[in-house]
């Protein structure tokens, strides 16, 4: 199979090219920086620079998952503005390209966020759930994912997956949460009791080929554990595997100073079950948070 991967740089993407090499799929990655894919994805993955740079050459699935950053630095006028680009303008030149292009790929994965609920506080939600509220997080995924579905009208398979948050060793938010937890300075996030949704990056990796594999598979998928945790208990987990305290709590109004609009997403969350992908058939190597942590920060690692 070929496929074309945009954001296959990225944490994802990577783990993706790793486990599509071992299968014996040909890559090709989209990127700012082509010249850097081989090394970054892998020595035969091919990178380029716009889609027209692709060529005729067939093409059997796209994963689309490029995107600035969302959580990396306040939300001012000029970062929605990247934010909406690099998701939206992106996914609309995509399908400028498939448009012309003569064949088609059979399916498209399309990267988005249980953050397309928006703050969800305690209700449980499935992929039947309508967004909650209505924040910047959830517009910008509601409209990639609007967006990616006008791909269908190509004969297309469209695929959304909504990812929680993602954690694996070497990157995304566990990486950016480790260092001030080892120095004793971790806790919850304002009062604790908002929702995590969170899924192991090898999980994570697994569902995206089970998605692309399974002729049947279309619309909206919860990527994320079937146990979600309090933010308060995320905070004690890592605390456990690191063997750190975590009783230093980020006051609400303090992240809201610091960060604005952001704060929301920090303080917010979503309780998202994986309602679709468990009835398919999909079974979760990593279920239990302590577990998961365990296996990522092991003593070597930590």
């Amino acid at each position: 199979m070929h496929i074309l991967l945009t954001g296959g740089t990225g944490l994802i993407g990577r783990a993706l090219c790793q486990r599509w090499l071992d299968d014996g799929h040909q890559l090709t990655v989209l990127s700012r920086r082509p010249q850097s894919v081989a090394s970054l994805c892998g020595r035969t993955v091919r990178g380029i620079g716009g889609f027209s740079d692709y060529g005729d050459e067939p093409l059997d699935a796209i994963v689309n998952l490029a995107g600035e950053p969302i959580a990396d630095r306040p939300w001012s006028n000029k970062r929605k503005a990247q934010l909406w680009g690099s998701r939206i303008t992106l996914t609309e030149q995509l399908l400028e390209w498939l448009e012309k292009r003569e064949q088609k790929p059979r399916v498209l994965l399309n990267g988005s966020a249980v953050g397309w609920y928006g703050d969800g506080g305690e209700r449980e939600l499935t992929e039947d759930s309508p967004p909650v509220t209505d924040d910047f997080a959830s517009q910008l995924c509601v409209a990639w994912e609007e967006t990616a579905q006008r791909a269908e009208k190509f004969g297309i398979r469209v695929v959304l997956v909504r990812t929680g948050l993602v954690l694996a060793r070497d990157g995304g938010f566990l990486k950016r949460l480790v260092p001030p937890f080892k120095l004793g300075l971790g806790g919850a996030l304002g009062n604790g009791r908002q929702w995590m949704s969170w899924v192991h990056l090898d999980d994570q990796i697994s569902l995206m080929d089970f998605l692309l594999r399974r002729e049947d598979a279309r619309g909206p998928y919860n990527a994320c554990s079937p146990q979600p945790v309090r933010n308060r208990d995320f905070a004690g987990s890592l605390g456990r595997a690191l063997g750190r305290p975590a009783f230093m709590p980020a006051p609400a109004f303090v992240l809201r100073l610091m960060l604005g609009e952001l704060a929301g997403l920090l303080l917010g969350g979503q309780r998202a079950m994986p309602a679709r992908l468990r009835a398919a058939g999909f079974t979760f190597a990593f279920t239990d948070l302590d577990t998961a942590l365990g296996d990522l920060l092991k003593p070597k690692d930590v």
